[in-house]
């Protein structure tokens, strides 16, 4: 949807469901860069209109986009379990993301704050303001297909800024419903937030084009390390800084004062939820030596007793979400050396190679075991590079320096954990580590629409989305110094000074 119309694509696809491969969601017409480029010329001719909106009634449209969500939760969620195999309880916690991040935001409307400054000079004011970018390109991925868009494109609406949306092409149902729910729930006119379906080299060339003319004024981008640094370097020889959320390694440190039956649940959750393409999925666990053993046989235990399959069951885990991601994951299984120990069954789930318990028919959907390797070091693949799909490394450490230095080296820096009773444990933890976002006894997946969320390093070039911290992602700052002196004074120049004596002294003798 371009200025409130569809567009004709270049070519047609269908979307399927993941976890039953022979039923399709939606039927999606891709376009092509000239479709980007018409979009980010009718989102940048909007937006002098929609930035003239009064930001409090801004506010007012994304509460009605909250509440429209709301209305729909159930719907958007069931779409979103059907077209990327993320389990029903899940996929509700995503909408409800959404809901979150509209009530954070609807009243800061009335709080894009400046300042007023004092100067130096007499019969003078200085200010400070909040000004939209400007136009907004937002690329996501298909994992969390609906919230993760909603933390670029909420603040970036709500400060006067104008959209254009390429979802990931294997989430259309859900970017659709998304987009439909955004314009008639806020009301927002047309041109203000536009969708656009294209594949990865359509919409760098479009971006780029756009980028030319002069149409965008802000990426946002969401996705793997390799295509943001392609994205970011496109940003900056166009002198702007994107916005880039990218992947993982996160690790998870177990101390000897840890609750081991606890960190187990949050390794569970954080290792396998979502069939682990999360970009806070859990990559390594790195354990006490003292304590390794006990966890890996609890951990072990748990996994092979969680329940997967079918993710409109209670499942830990459904399906991977497209083809090209089960070919990948396939790829990283065969990352594992001979001198790693594998914990469990690899691969797809067939009748050849079945799993206890599983939910379903695994032979409907693109369905893998869960794998835990155990041994890995730096130098192996499945330690130092992100691995995207449900597959944990395991390994061992002497002491607390040891450990924070493994958790580091993959160069990684989105989330990370520690298990530990220890409050100095924490603390050295928490101020060593390179992530952006860590937890104590807790998953490393998981956020809050008031929290800054983003990554340092392999993770991302330090932008934050989420919470006020966001606001500075889609404004910038504006200065202005208003005279009315009724002549010309100029700064560091005509500054009045005070006398001074600058030879006193105290003499304390005399007193």
């Amino acid at each position: 949807m371009v200025d409130g119309k569809p567009v004709d694509g270049v070519r047609a696809a269908d979307s399927t469901n993941p976890s039953r491969l022979d039923e399709v969601i939606a039927k999606v017409s891709f376009g092509d860069a000239s479709t980007l480029v018409g979009a980010a010329e009718s989102a940048h001719r909007a937006q002098p209109a929609w930035a003239a909106i009064p930001a409090p009634v801004r506010g007012r449209a994304i509460a009605g986009i909250g509440r429209a969500v709301e209305r729909n939760k159930q719907a958007l969620a069931k779409i979103v379990t059907a077209e990327i195999g993320k389990p029903y309880a899940e996929a509700l916690g995503e909408v409800q993301e959404i809901i979150d991040t509209c009530d954070f935001f609807l009243g800061e409307g009335r709080r894009l704050y400046g300042q007023t400054v004092p100067s130096e000079m007499a019969d003078k004011q200085l200010f400070t303001f909040r000004r939209p970018v400007g136009t907004v390109a937002v690329i996501t991925a298909g994992n969390f297909p609906v919230a993760v868009p909603s933390w670029y494109i909420v603040p970036a609406l709500l400060t006067g800024n104008t959209i254009v949306w390429k979802p990931a092409e294997y989430s259309p149902a859900a970017s659709a419903a998304f987009h439909e729910i955004f314009v008639r729930g806020g009301g927002l006119p047309d041109g203000v937030f536009n969708i656009v379906h294209a594949d990865g080299p359509s919409t760098f060339a479009g971006l780029e084009q756009s980028l030319d003319a002069g149409l965008i004024d802000k990426i946002g981008f969401t996705g793997s390390s390799a295509v943001g640094r392609e994205v970011g370097g496109l940003a900056g020889r166009h002198l702007q800084t994107a916005c880039l959320e990218l992947g993982g390694k996160n690790p998870m440190v177990i101390t000897p004062a840890a609750d081991l039956d606890l960190a187990v649940e949050g390794a569970l959750f954080a290792g396998f939820g979502t069939a682990g393409q999360r970009c806070t999925s859990l990559g390594t666990v790195i354990v006490h030596e003292s304590v390794h053993d006990d966890f890996l046989d609890r951990f072990n235990a748990a996994l092979a007793a969680a329940p997967i399959g079918d993710p409109t069951a209670e499942v830990l885990m459904g399906p991977m979400m497209d083809a090209k991601f089960a070919e990948r994951y396939e790829e990283f299984l065969s990352w594992i050396q001979p001198q790693h120990k594998v914990q469990a069954a690899c691969g797809r789930i067939t009748a050849d190679n079945p799993r206890d318990g599983f939910v379903g028919d695994p032979a409907a959907g693109l369905f893998y075991h869960p794998v835990v390797v155990d041994g890995v070091q730096p130098g192996d693949a499945i330690f130092d590079q992100e691995t995207f799909g449900p597959l944990v490394g395991v390994t061992s450490y002497r002491d607390l320096e040891q450990a924070i230095e493994l958790a580091n080296t993959p160069g990684y820096g989105l989330s990370s954990a520690i298990y530990t009773n220890d409050a100095r444990e924490a603390f050295s933890f928490a101020n060593r580590i390179s992530a952006g976002m860590t937890s104590v006894n807790n998953s490393t997946s998981g956020a809050e629409a008031h929290l800054p969320f983003g990554g340092n390093g392999k993770s991302g070039n330090g932008s934050r989305q989420s919470g006020i911290w966001v606001l500075d992602q889609f404004t910038r700052w504006q200065s202005m110094n208003w005279d009315y002196s009724g002549r010309l004074q100029k700064a560091q120049m005509d500054v009045a000074e005070l006398a001074v004596d600058p030879d006193f002294t105290l003499d304390v003798d005399e007193r």
